[in-house]
């Protein structure tokens, strides 16, 4: 019994770890690799596996990073079920929709210069028939209920807290030599925030033999001087004064909805300036739908507030304005008046925000704000690092003049603090053998397993892309 690490293997996008369980092959996650576009383009397509000979997939949430190459692997022969929660199921439902037409469309834009230029046209990684036909592998399972796929193994999802509907995976494994004995496997997912708005707190799972846990802030802790909200008020009225525009570009899926319930506190507390807000994103408007129907994924403070609110809308008010309409998009770079914009892409690596930004880039008085993970060389992370003054966007130079900034503090990710509260919390009542750490860059994994270390995690490691970790008897 071992675990293969195919993704998310010291770095932060491609989720994808390989189980080995009796003949039997367990795929948990399968993410779209971010970073390098002929590298990430290559990986994604070649998977390191053949996708016929798995049996199932589990899914800890839906972000593209860990759900968006399940298409790709149905292309590739996988005619098993995908295990959920059903809010991650739905918001796969239009995520991995949204990733496909967002390939065609990019490819499509970008084949004009190719075929103008004489060069070979690109394809799309995969096509919205194969999203399509990814939705019909799903099949749902609600927190906290217990499900054998196969003989020998059983499975629970425990609240990650990360987004709605994520989910920390615990995996009982019988123990191959002696059925009296098991082996509990816990994979973290992305593990949440206490605190943050909207979602339950992140729970633990005690008693684990083996983990594989994220650790993407595992170096740092998060900014607590400012409330987030109060960050961005103040950039909002910085916008206002000047006749900028402050930018955002924010995942479509919990991030944005975040935002919007940041910004609707703000509204009833009388605190925003007479500015136009807009959340430019169909899948933003659409992933809105999906979480008003799952309040059991919803915290107290936000239960409150559906059920205070007039309308019953705590992720909307008055003035912010959802786009779904591509004209209507397109005319907001004409607007001549002081505005906030939400889009996506988060990592500016494809999607609306991309127009936004060419339109704006290049004036000082924009303000880009950037409120979640950038990973290493995508263009937000080039503009957070602001370690160019000029940056391509579709291919064209861009020279950049805005303000960059950072919504400290408003991140889906725990920060080191909270990292070692919950791997505490998972090794206890139990003998942990190993820990590997994912979803992490070298630098932070390094960090972070020193400090498990010193709490008395003693067997850390920080699997490469290929590795393995062997799985005895609990």
């Amino acid at each position: 019994m071992k675990v293969e690490f195919w993704g998310a293997a010291q770095t932060v996008t491609g989720s994808m770890h390989l189980v080995h369980y009796k003949g039997k092959r367990i795929l948990l996650d399968c993410g779209m690799y971010q970073g390098k576009r002929k590298e990430a383009f290559a990986r994604n397509r070649e998977l390191p596996f053949d996708p016929k000979q798995i049996d199932i997939v589990i899914l800890s949430h839906a972000h593209i990073d860990h759900s968006g190459n399940l298409p790709s692997l149905i292309r590739g022969g996988f005619k098993g079920p995908i295990y959920s929660t059903s809010a991650t199921r739905d918001l796969c439902g239009i995520l991995l929709l949204d990733s496909a037409k967002i390939q065609e469309s990019d490819i499509k834009y970008v084949n004009k210069k190719r075929i103008r230029e004489k060069k070979t046209p690109f394809e799309p990684l995969y096509e919205v028939d194969d999203a399509i036909k990814t939705m019909r592998r799903f099949r749902t399972v609600e927190f906290y209920d217990r499900f054998s796929p196969m003989p020998g193994v059983a499975i629970q999802f425990h609240v990650a807290g990360h987004m709605l509907g994520a989910a920390t995976v615990e995996l009982l494994f019988d123990n191959e030599e002696d059925s009296t004995k098991k082996t509990r496997l816990v994979f973290s997912g992305d593990i949440g925030r206490p605190s943050v708005p909207i979602l339950q707190d992140p729970v633990t799972v005690a008693g684990a033999d083996y983990v594989i846990m994220e650790a993407t802030y595992g170096n740092r802790f998060h900014e607590t001087k400012k409330d987030s909200s109060e960050i961005l008020l103040e950039s909002i009225r910085e916008v206002h004064k000047s006749g900028g525009r402050l930018i955002i570009p924010a995942f479509s899926v919990g991030r944005t909805q975040e935002l919007a319930f940041r910004l609707s506190t703000l509204e009833d507390q009388g605190l925003l300036p007479d500015i136009k807000f807009f959340v430019d994103s169909p899948l933003a408007v659409d992933a809105t739908e999906i979480y008003r129907t799952h309040s059991e994924c919803f915290d107290e403070e936000m239960r409150n507030a559906m059920l205070n609110e007039k309308d019953r809308n705590p992720l909307g008010f008055k003035g912010l304005r959802y786009i779904r309409k591509a004209e209507e998009s397109i005319a907001l770079n004409q607007l001549k008046e002081p505005c906030v914009i939400i889009s996506a892409s988060g990592m500016c690596e494809g999607g609306r925000v991309l127009h936004h930004l060419k339109n704006s880039i290049g004036k000082p008085n924009t303000i880009i704000m950037f409120a979640g993970y950038q990973a290493p060389d995508t263009l937000g992370r080039i503009l957070l690092d602001q370690s160019k003054t000029e940056v391509k966007i579709y291919g064209e130079p861009y020279k950049n003049r805005a303000q960059i900034r950072k919504l400290e503090g408003c991140s889906g990710h725990s920060d080191q603090g909270e990292l070692l509260n919950w791997a505490r919390d998972t090794a206890k009542k139990g003998n942990v053998k190993q820990v590997a750490l994912v979803h992490c860059e070298l630098e932070p994994a390094t960090n972070f397993q020193q400090e498990l270390q010193k709490s008395g995690i003693r067997d850390v490691i920080i699997p490469a892309r290929g590795s393995c970790m062997e799985l005895g008897p609990g």
